[in-house]
């Protein structure tokens, strides 16, 4: 009986195996060392073990980039506003997002050389699939980082350039700038656009110490400034026989009347400044007017607010049923649907009230939107802005404004409301809003300059015709606003 026997192949030798296991950990370390180097300094791995000129030249870009950055950073820290101001002008932050796209690509093919050095064919197959996976991964995520950045950059450049036109007076008047709030609606049911709410900001141009000044929307026979294309029309202020010429009717008017306001780009707005200007004696920097429709989608953009909610709120009436309630109670996180009602309902309510919610709302949002809120949710708040925000404050000065801002954050907010009985809408005293005005304007500056506590109640200035007093009430009262709101 015969036998075959079988041919097999050789089998290397045990120490051979061995040696090239060995050999691929050796080969895959030096891979993610080179990754990681990359990581750390762009460059240094081609400055390590490829080419030299190449890594030598990364490295010096991202020494002169940390120094860009260290500078940018004690810019901000020591001249803010002139940081932002930077930033915010339409050619610098074109040349950022370029920059940073640029650097992101770049840095992505410096990793792609990392694993092209580390030589992936000698890291045996799952020693390859892992390494090119993991290289993969840290480019994706390094590029993603430069895009999310270089996003933020261009909805920032966005926003500035839609929201803000320019137009204003820049110069702080007596050490105050005072912006003027507008919060209206032009739904589909309105003829024209009405400001429903109108507020006056006045904050000090060195401690950004705020005081709201409201006026109340049915406020009749608004002069104008001697300057005012309406002074003309109406030399004896905003009047007409039917009692239709209320203070929110300014805006409807003058956007329909735009020949009187050759070359401006809202009217309405200009003519309802130049009406505040004279019925509050203050000199109104700039306009900012809020879709309150929209004001839901900025509410939401940073996670809602947390805010005292005094009294309960119906959500709806009028025109159509209430169909919920904001409730009362102390720090009520409200989303942007909750704090819009909050600010805006109209059922068992008088405007009197519904100025002073809207105060307490302003201020809730002053409180939170705090730097890193603004960085974290940039896009999301600027995507909102530009559907709620108009104003006339110009690119250059929002670092002004933004300076302001920071300053007034946890800085108590005072109050003073132009509403019966200290005026009578139908007839107002307007010596005794200014007077009013000037008084409170007063007491907040006197804070800073002897350090007590306003006073909880400020009777208005005597003028030649007294006045009844009334109870203070939440609506009339002169005050600061964190006591006023509070639940």
């Amino acid at each position: 009986m015969s036998t075959r026997t079988a041919e097999v192949a050789p089998r290397p030798p045990a120490s051979s195996h061995k040696s090239q296991l060995r050999s691929e950990r050796i080969k895959r370390r030096r891979g993610l060392t080179f990754l990681a180097m990359t990581l750390v300094l762009p460059g240094s791995a081609q400055l390590a073990g490829g080419n030299r000129q190449v890594g030598r030249f990364a490295l010096r870009v991202w020494a002169a980039l940390w120094f860009l950055v260290l500078l940018a950073g004690v810019l901000a820290v020591i001249l803010p506003q002139a940081a932002l101001s930077v930033i915010t002008f339409g050619p610098t932050a074109s040349a950022i997002r370029v920059g940073l796209i640029t650097l992101g690509l770049c840095w992505v093919a410096l990793i792609v050389d990392a694993w092209r050095l580390a030589r992936p064919r000698d890291l045996g197959r799952s020693g390859q699939v892992v390494f090119s996976a993991i290289t993969l991964a840290v480019a994706l995520t390094i590029f993603g980082g430069f895009l999310a950045v270089a996003s933020m950059a261009s909805a920032q450049h966005e926003l500035t350039t839609t929201v803000f036109s320019g137009g204003g007076e820049r110069a702080a008047e007596q050490g105050r700038y005072n912006i003027l709030l507008l919060g209206g609606d032009a739904g589909p049911d309105r003829v024209g656009l009405r400001p429903d709410s109108m507020t006056v900001a006045s904050v000090d141009s060195n401690t950004g110490r705020t005081v709201l000044i409201s006026l109340p929307r049915n406020l009749q026979a608004a002069p104008f400034p001697d300057s005012s294309p309406l002074h003309r029309r109406f030399p004896h202020g905003f009047r007409c026989s039917d009692g239709s010429c209320m203070l929110n009717a300014i805006y409807t008017y003058a956007s329909e009347h735009r020949d009187l306001y050759p070359g401006v780009p809202n009217p309405g707005a200009q003519a309802t400044k130049e009406a505040i200007e004279a019925t509050t004696g203050l000199k109104i920097n700039y306009w900012v007017l809020i879709d309150l429709k929209g004001f839901q989608s900025l509410v939401d953009s940073v996670g809602g607010i947390t805010m005292d909610v005094y009294r309960r709120v119906p959500i709806g009436g009028g025109s159509s049923k209430i169909y919920g309630y904001v409730e009362a109670g102390k720090n009520r996180h409200l989303n942007g649907h909750e704090a819009l009602w909050f600010a805006r309902s109209r059922s068992d309510s008088s405007d009197y009230d519904r100025m002073m919610r809207q105060k307490c709302v302003m201020r809730a949002m002053l409180n939170q939107l705090d730097p890193i809120t603004v960085l974290t949710k940039f896009n999301k708040i600027a995507t909102a802005g530009k559907e709620v925000v108009a104003t006339d404050i110009p690119p250059s000065e929002v670092g002004t404004m933004m300076g302001l801002a920071l300053k007034a954050k946890g800085l108590p907010v005072s109050s003073a409301a132009m509403v019966p009985p200290l005026i009578n809408t139908g007839s107002p005293d307007f010596d005794v809003i200014h007077g009013t005005v000037q008084k409170a304007i007063d007491t907040s500056e006197a804070i800073d300059r002897r350090g007590p506590e306003p006073t909880t109640e400020q009777t208005p200035p005597s003028t030649p015709k007294p006045r009844a007093t009334a109870s203070p009430s939440r609506s009339s009262q002169t005050d600061d606003l964190s006591k006023v709101c509070s639940a």
